[in-house]
């Protein structure tokens, strides 16, 4: 009988050390979080939250009824180094990331110490806290082997709020005309876009898209410009010779309650970086006409939404920039429009939307027959989407190319959107009068 590897039996018997979060939703205690030292990550639900078929929803494939939602949550969701993505998709990308991560001293991809970081404000309603050692149950120490409970490292940078995107961004409490940073727990209700080093006006840009989404006829939180000189104890980042911020209500905040909200991105279970090439916009329809509280009133809001992205030049909207709300905390809603630009004025020669329409990405070859081909695929009556494809095009042909002149966006970019317009199908073009 040949003799056990010495190494391989040290290596099994070894214990590792875990680092454990509780999560809560709405003052339910609904699982764990264990972030193992090897860089393993675990959610795992509770008995109690499992069993419960009036569960406040945490992601659409943890509703009730959701297919397969009981097999897919009887099992704790593991990944290594990142989160699951209905967890990872919470935290912000790109440079605000870095900033954090230096703020830290962590490794950018450390998932599990940067979410512990924002638990207290997340986007949404889900609040992680830290657990001492001896509250940690057997069961979450025994998921993966043996592994003993350790207590948390503690992080002294403030201002400890979390938003998904890649732009630096900052969630602020406004009291008397100033825009505060969100501090001990306390919960912003304003999210401010400071201006791009990359990007001359993105403030005004997105200001001017969002305002002409409106006429159109989109749902949209309330909009503002704001000077920057309003901004308290903003973070030390580079700014550009600029002076106006870009400031959006959050639709997840109400005074000091959380609505819950989830991206498409975890409600399609997609790694971040998957967020341009894993779905298309039939699947997008078919989830929020199969699953909405109101599916054929979202469908219709989300097939404006598409022409209104479309007419606009936005290359952006992507599976982050779609999202369901959860304002009664179970029923899922297509929330209010978010991120709307006109990125075709930074990104030299872009003709293609981010997502897939009616087997195309191309701006200018997109038709109305394009649009009935995705309602078909994504079940939803094209009797009951075509009336406001037409609605959207007389809102923004009659609406538009004057209220343009008197947007806040950049000369040079009004002049190229207003080429963009030319260049459409005639279905959906824009005559400047």
């Amino acid at each position: 009988m040949s003799r056990p590897n010495q190494k391989n039996s040290q290596t099994n018997n070894q214990i590792d050390e875990i680092r454990v979060l509780k999560l809560t939703l709405h003052g339910r205690h609904i699982g764990y979080l264990a972030g193992f030292q090897n860089g393993r990550n675990v959610l795992s639900f509770t008995d109690e939250f499992k069993a419960d078929s009036s569960r406040p929803t945490l992601s659409l494939i943890t509703h009730p009824n959701f297919p397969n939602s009981k097999n897919l949550m009887s099992q704790p969701w593991a990944k290594n180094q990142k989160l699951h993505p209905v967890l990872s998709n919470l935290l912000p990308e790109g440079a605000l990331r870095d900033l954090i991560s230096q703020g830290l001293k962590i490794y950018i991809d450390n998932e599990f110490q940067i979410f512990s970081y924002f638990g207290q404000d997340l986007p949404g309603a889900l609040i992680t806290t830290p657990m001492e050692p001896e509250e940690v149950p057997m069961s979450i120490l025994t998921t993966h082997g043996k592994a003993k409970a350790v207590k948390h490292k503690v992080s002294e940078q403030e201002n400890k709020f979390s938003l998904a995107g890649v732009q630096m961004k900052f969630s602020m409490k406004e009291k008397d005309g100033r825009y505060n940073l969100t501090k001990n727990g306390g919960l912003g209700d304003w999210i401010i876009k400071t201006p791009s080093t990359n990007h001359k006006h993105v403030p005004l840009n997105e200001y001017t898209a969002m305002s002409l989404s409106d006429l159109a006829g989109v749902d949209i939180p309330d909009i503002k410009l704001i000077e920057l000189s309003e901004l308290d104890n903003l973070s030390q980042i580079n700014l550009p010779d600029e002076k106006l911020a870009f400031a959006i209500k959050r639709f997840d905040r109400e005074g000091n309650t959380r609505i819950h909200m989830e991206d498409f991105a975890q409600v399609l279970a997609k790694d971040p970086h998957e967020k341009y090439n894993s779905a298309s916009y039939e699947q997008i329809g078919k989830v929020i006409y199969d699953y909405s509280g109101d599916g054929l009133a979202d469908a219709q809001q989300f097939a404006r939404r598409l022409l209104v992205n479309i007419l606009l030049a936005n290359g952006d909207a992507h599976l982050k920039n779609w999202s369901l709300l959860y304002q009664d905390q179970i029923t899922p809603r297509l929330s209010p429009a978010y991120d709307i630009v006109t990125t075709s004025v930074y990104m030299e020669g872009e003709t293609k939307y981010a997502l897939t329409l009616g087997k195309t990405k191309e701006w200018f070859s997109v038709t109305e027959e394009h649009f009935q081909v995705w309602a078909n695929k994504s079940g939803i009556p094209w009797r009951a989407i075509k009336p406001h494809i037409d609605d959207t095009m007389e809102k923004v042909r009659s609406l538009w190319p004057e209220a343009l002149e008197d947007l806040p966006m950049d000369e040079k970019h009004k002049e190229k959107l207003r080429e963009h317009w030319s260049k459409l199908h005639r279905d959906f073009r824009i005559e400047v009068r």
